[in-house]
């Protein structure tokens, strides 16, 4: 079973990076939940998350999260800022240390995923290295990302868009995906090839025609019961 770690940065009282209308505790955390959903599509694979609200934890605390349950790989999500507002784009961290060939191999094929999806939204600001506490304390493969600067008003303006967050999302899904070699679950369909689908509770009626003549009604009505199909009449 492999089991991810998703770290949402910052949360509570360290709302992290700030702009245009914009903070960067609600935008990891919302990726990071739909980085989890989109992870428990395929089998074999457990999903942690180091907050799943809006709380704060210190650094060495999501570390220690991974570490106790002693996770396979650590993903920390972050949006960056900086002093000009002409800094844009997405770049990616590993530890500055020796890291691990294991480890660059899975910072080069996440950035790789990730960069497929926004190519043309944001530029590549590379592959880096730093002495970050989530990077350093953490005893497996563990990969910083930086998804845009919030400060830039072209960044903000694709962070402020649900569809390109799913994107970031799916490019970190992707990446996972490729390197651990994950599958899809399957999902379970009918003799006819018909997906099933779980039951919500709740019905919902289809009207398949509408006849003045009661004659015409009652053909319908036969067809459709004899093709499997619970049909009835009713008057209006």
């Amino acid at each position: 079973m492999t089991k991810i770690m998703v770290d949402g940065g910052h949360g509570g009282k360290d709302g992290g990076a700030q702009g245009n209308g914009l903070s960067e505790k609600v935008l990891t955390l919302k990726i990071c939940q739909k980085i989890k959903e989109k992870l428990e599509e395929y089998e074999n694979i457990t999903v942690g998350m180091t907050r799943n609200t809006d709380m704060y934890l210190d650094l060495s605390k999501r570390a220690d999260m991974a570490n106790r349950w002693n996770a396979d790989a650590f993903i920390s999500v972050h949006i960056n800022s900086a002093t000009t507002t002409s800094a844009r784009g997405f770049e990616s961290f590993i530890y500055k240390d020796s890291p691990s060939a294991k480890t660059q191999a899975f910072q080069n094929g996440v950035h790789a995923e990730i960069m497929k999806q926004i190519k043309n939204d944001m530029p590549d600001r590379g592959k880096k290295r730093a002495n970050f506490a989530v990077l350093r304390e953490t005893g497996m493969i563990a990969l910083l990302t930086e998804n845009g600067f919030i400060v830039n008003g072209s960044d903000a303006s694709k962070l402020k868009n649900d569809s390109f967050l799913d994107r970031l999302a799916q490019g970190h899904v992707n990446g996972i995906v490729s390197f651990f070699g994950l599958k899809k679950k399957e999902v379970p369909k009918t003799s006819s090839g018909a997906t099933i689908v779980k039951p919500t509770g709740k019905l919902f009626k289809v009207q398949c025609g509408a006849f003045e003549d009661i004659d015409n009604a009652k053909v319908l009505v036969n067809r459709l019961q004899k093709s499997g199909y619970s049909a009835f009449i009713t008057e209006e």
